[in-house]
């Protein structure tokens, strides 16, 4: 059979991270740790009741949850300006970058990102028809912020999407370079959206503050989170993002009728409700991380500083037998990015110890 297939979607594979049951799987920047008791039972009770109206349609607007989220993006980086009509919410912060690109992106528009980066920020302009233009990094993995500013004057995106900390590198992004892409955005004619990605923010060492406190001098940036890393939800698929009051008016236009759940909903304010427990074991992933890198170092690797929930580090001379390698004893991580670079999810003290183990094995 013949099929009317979009020309540039032929021959293409879907996103998509090996999925594989071993000891210690590493590759998808999970929180290793399962909610507690308590926060399930509350989750369950929350779902129970909201299964009593599944006859109706949910709340397309979701103003419920939109007020919990604003209240705990408020506590959690000290925003506290942050109103319902300031946060938008979607079936995990891919939707809610593919809303972005479905108000923001089209054809005859760009999105600008910066390489290595999320490996789904190319596939979202693709599925919006944007143009997607991504620019190399520096060697460590930061921004070079003159060469960034000068190519958002010269290429005039409607889309600059910077993810803080970054994905694979875990670097983060300071409040002044935001400022100075902000400030190159706002001079693109017609209109520059800046896009802040978050999605590992929670994990970022004290004293880092979030791109959120830039909002209310800033109408034209988007800080986007997600609920699947430090609370644990990555089953939930909940992602939400705090911006101004436009660019939230612009997503209504292009999202799906009734796109979040009455269960979605529900399950994400209950867990909003017991965010301190379940992110309880935020500063024992930090410290894990930590240790990881002093390791990773000790062992002659470079790692960049990192404010996530991984690690990156090279350079390894084959990094696929490396990968094998692992595999075989277990351990699943991630190659991505640059050749002779891999990633490594933060877990439990334990699959960490086997991580340790089965690299020295590969590598000696």
């Amino acid at each position: 059979m013949t099929l009317p297939l979009r020309p540039e979607l032929k021959g293409l594979s879907p996103y998509g991270a090996p999925q594989e049951e071993v000891a210690a799987r590493l590759n998808v920047n999970e929180n290793p740790y399962s909610p507690p008791p308590a926060v399930v039972d509350a989750i369950a009770n929350a779902v129970h009741k909201a299964a009593r109206g599944l006859n109706r349609y949910p709340d397309r607007d979701f103003m419920a949850l939109r007020v919990d989220l604003a209240r705990y993006l408020g506590a959690e980086s000290h925003v506290d300006f942050l109103e319902p009509h300031n946060i938008w919410a979607a079936n995990g912060s891919n939707e809610v970058m593919l809303h972005l690109h479905q108000a923001f992106g089209g054809p005859g528009r760009i999105t600008l990102t910066f390489s290595p980066t999320y490996s789904m920020y190319p596939e979202y302009a693709r599925d919006t028809l944007t143009e997607y233009l991504s620019l190399p990094r520096r060697e460590d993995f930061h921004l070079d912020i003159d060469l960034s500013v000068a190519a958002i004057r010269e290429h005039k995106p409607t889309l600059v999407i910077v993810a803080s900390p970054n994905n694979p590198s875990g670097t983060a992004l300071a409040l002044d370079d935001v400022k100075a892409l902000a400030a190159a955005c706002a001079e693109v004619p017609g209109g520059s959206v800046l896009v802040v990605d978050e999605a590992y923010a929670e994990f970022r060492r004290r004293g880092v503050p979030s791109a959120a406190s830039l909002l209310p001098e800033t109408p034209h940036l988007v800080v986007t989170r997600t609920m699947s890393k430090a609370f644990g939800l990555a089953g939930g698929r909940l992602g939400y993002l705090a911006a101004s009051r436009e660019v939230v008016n612009a997503l209504t236009v292009v999202r799906l009728p009734y796109h979040l759940s009455s269960i979605t909903q529900a399950a994400a304010r209950a867990a909003l409700a017991h965010h301190l427990e379940l992110q309880a074991q935020v500063d024992e992933i930090r410290a894990e991380r930590d240790d990881t890198v002093d390791w990773l170092r000790a062992q002659g690797y470079t790692v960049p500083e990192t404010d996530a929930n991984f690690a990156y580090f090279g350079p390894l001379k084959d990094r696929d037998a490396v990968f094998r390698g692992l595999l075989d004893r277990g351990v699943l991580i991630r190659v991505v990015g640059p050749e002779g670079w891999m990633r490594v999810t933060i877990g439990t003290a334990r699959e960490m110890a086997m991580f340790r183990n089965a690299l020295l094995e590969v590598t000696s």
